[in-house]
């Protein structure tokens, strides 16, 4: 397979994998140590199968807390995606913009997203965060790769080159 069709292959599974379990680390570069926290990627869905603009995943976060805050220090985001199979995981950078848009609010909106805001919408501590995806690097665990490797490696190939070159690539989200 070539590296472009393997490239676009990850790609198209990251995001069907993030819309089946959309939870990732998040954290900006440079600001409390670049530490991550679990947040709720809310995508920008055309319809079922297609992304609607681009690569943007959004968040709901609150102005009270750091990465909120941490954003007149940096915008420069760094998020890590693991799937619910534990089989694709994906490293992922980009930027983290402040949103003021009601429509989006009101189209990610979510019984989920509700109880963490007394005030619903309305609430003062709400704020929509856009992340603006530059370049992931991602990685497909294959099933019964031990195995595989203890063959290639009896055939004095390089397992770990082998497996690297067709379940791992850099793509532009």
């Amino acid at each position: 397979m070539a590296d472009a069709e393997r490239a676009e292959e990850l790609k198209e599974l990251f995001w069907k994998e993030l819309k089946g379990s959309p939870f990732v680390m998040i954290g900006l570069q440079g600001v409390e140590d670049s530490r991550t926290r679990p947040w709720t990627a809310q995508v920008n869905w055309q319809n079922d199968k297609e992304l609607k603009d681009g690569g943007d995943i959004y968040f709901f976060g609150a102005k009270s807390e750091a990465i909120v805050k941490g954003l007149s220090e940096n915008n420069r985001a760094v998020c890590t995606y693991v799937s619910k199979g534990h089989d694709l995981f994906a490293h992922i950078h980009g930027t983290l913009e402040l949103v003021e848009d009601r429509a989006l609010v009101d189209k990610f909106w979510n019984p989920f997203i509700a109880s963490w805001y007394k005030d619903g919408k309305d609430d003062p501590d709400l704020q929509l965060l856009r992340f603006d995806t530059s370049k992931a690097e991602i990685w497909k665990a294959e099933a019964g790769a031990t195995l595989v490797a203890a063959a290639l490696k009896f055939l004095g190939r390089d397992p770990g080159k082998d497996h690297q070159q067709a379940n791992q690539a850099e793509v532009a989200l």
